[in-house]
């Protein structure tokens, strides 16, 4: 199993180019399966689940070709297996988006309960609940939504959604649906993120009829017919942030080509906060830090919510950074029951940290000492990595196949900056 061997202790300099978006990637895949037509998608990540989800459409029947340079070609002409089954499934809580496409298109699908990250409850009672009120008949049987349209109807039907909560792959997955839907859907308490935005966009591309994305109200006029397209995935505002918190830790200056300021308005604030000058330009986004020195930087407390607001996503890498700051910091936590997984291996590393439910109560400190550490999801690892460039001496990170999932080879990214990071496999740690 590989490893991540850190040897802490230098600043970050220089330039890194940010991936596409790995939550805007995986619905526009499976956006690919709403027409018989050739789609085009430019700037895909390398991730693990990018390539679990391939798997998952060609077994479905849908050709699909994957050039070094980050595009990806698929055609679902062919497709004549609309099933999603667990062993392809288990590792990626983002299979979910397969089963509205399919269903509108195809009038039925069988598509296997999601796995993904252990971070919390992420329930798919929304997307059934939304694909129900568009006229879906769905059954969960032996771990699989078994989803069709009623007899004698040939398409879903256009309907007012409003979820019990905030949703991104339930947004998307109604998006995805409502397009080939029969009438006007109307999704209410829709996500604003910009991966849902970005999926719209091509979407229109696809000949929808979408308005309101980027809002909490959005209104699709369902076509009877989508065709190919080609589309670029927006650049990944959660890579790019764990990099800005990685400098601002361990001080230097970057230029990280492609990020979108205006996607992290939150982060950067904080950032801006904590001590950090950071300019948003056009192509880009640059920041400086005169950390790690402890009197550089300044603990911040905030809490997560829904975009706009402070991604849960990118909790986890801000606390490595209050860690070694100035003060003392409340972090809370509102999305996810169990995303302070990482809490317990920060202290291993020196971090003085408490938990008290959605509360995690940060104390700063003057330096980190390198240690062996274990990754337990995605957003965890990548603050282990920024807490190990801080550390003195050597950092091990073990189960890194957690990183893989969520970043586009982020050791070779660091290296370029000036990290002494380096992949190992189990044997050679």
């Amino acid at each position: 199993m590989d490893k991540l061997l850190i040897r802490g202790g230098r600043e970050l300099r220089g330039e890194v180019l940010i991936s596409g978006a790995k939550n805007a990637a995986l619905p526009e895949l499976c956006a690919a399966l709403l027409t018989d037509q050739p789609v085009t998608l430019h700037n895909v990540p390398r991730l693990q689940d990018v390539s679990t989800m391939l798997k998952l459409v060609r077994n479905m029947g849908v050709s699909a070709e994957r050039d070094d340079n980050g595009t990806v070609r698929l055609n679902a002409g062919d497709l004549g297996n609309p099933e999603a089954p667990y062993e392809l499934v288990k590792t990626m809580r983002a299979s979910v988006l397969a089963l509205g496409p399919l269903l509108a298109r195809f009038g039925h699908a069988k598509v296997s309960l999601p796995g993904g990250c252990a971070i919390g409850s992420r329930p798919v009672d929304q997307h059934i609940k939304g694909l129900q009120a568009m006229g879906a008949e769905i059954v969960v049987d032996h771990g699989y939504m078994l989803a069709r349209l009623p007899e004698g109807r040939t398409r879903l039907k256009g309907a007012r959604i409003l979820t019990d909560m905030v949703t991104v792959t339930g947004t998307e997955n109604f998006l995805m649906a409502a397009a080939l839907a029969e009438g006007e859907t109307l999704l209410e308490n829709a996500a604003q993120e910009p991966e849902i935005v970005d999926l719209a966009e091509m979407l229109i591309r696809m000949g929808a009829k979408i308005e309101g994305h980027g809002t909490s109200h959005i209104r699709i006029q369902g076509v009877e017919k989508l065709h190919g397209c080609e589309h670029a995935v927006v650049a990944d505002r959660i890579e790019a942030g764990t990099f800005l918190c990685a400098v601002a830790a361990t001080g230097g200056e970057a230029f990280l080509r492609h990020a979108r300021g205006d996607h992290m308005d939150a982060v950067i604030d904080k950032l801006r906060d904590a001590g950090c000058t950071v300019a948003c330009e056009k192509d880009g986004v640059r920041i400086g830090s005169k950390g790690p020195a402890y009197e550089n930087l300044k603990a911040q407390s905030f809490s997560t919510t829904e975009y706009p607001g402070f991604p849960t996503d990118m909790q986890a890498q801000f606390m490595a950074l209050n860690v070694i700051a100035r003060g003392a910091s409340m972090v809370t936590e509102t999305i996810f029951e169990n995303r302070f997984m990482h809490v317990n291996e920060m202290v291993r590393l020196g971090a003085r940290i408490h938990v008290e439910g959605k509360v995690a109560m940060v104390e700063g400190v003057q330096q980190l000492s390198g240690a062996t550490v274990m990754a337990t999801d995605l957003r965890a690892s990548a603050s282990l990595v920024i807490a190990g460039l801080v550390a003195e001496g050597e950092t091990l990170v073990d189960r890194i196949y957690h990183l893989d999932r969520g970043y586009d080879r982020m050791e070779s990214k660091l290296r370029g900056l000036g990290a002494d990071i380096e992949r190992v496999t189990g044997a050679a740690a």
